[in-house]
């Protein structure tokens, strides 16, 4: 069964467990990383640090500092939200230095 949410007329899908697993996957290379589910939603921690998350099925980190000009799109996770960043990279390395980026910023 699909969960949806309703939203000032526009309905957005729960990310799947299935997507969180394709995500910790590519987060292999860094270390510590936890999630928690909250409101259908995926929240990405390392080290006690929110620095993204899994939102309708899309990998969000937190813009940073040192993120300002890597090229990433920015997306809202939800209505009212402050924008993050999309990693559409499916390369392990490439993810673990964007997180550590906006780790290292986050501290």
């Amino acid at each position: 069964m699909v969960q949806t949410k309703l939203v000032i007329g526009r309905s957005f899908i729960a990310s799947s467990k299935d997507y969180l697993e394709y995500v910790l996957e590519l987060l292999r290379e860094v270390e510590s990383v936890t999630y928690k589910k909250m409101m259908g939603e995926y929240m990405l921690y390392k080290e006690d640090i929110l620095f993204g998350g899994v939102y309708d099925n899309r990998f969000l980190i937190k813009k940073t500092k040192s993120l300002e000009n890597s090229g990433l799109k920015e997306q809202i996770p939800y209505p009212s939200a402050k924008s993050m960043l999309l990693i559409d990279s499916e390369d392990p390395d490439e993810i673990k230095r964007l997180v550590l980026l906006a780790i290292n910023d986050l501290k």
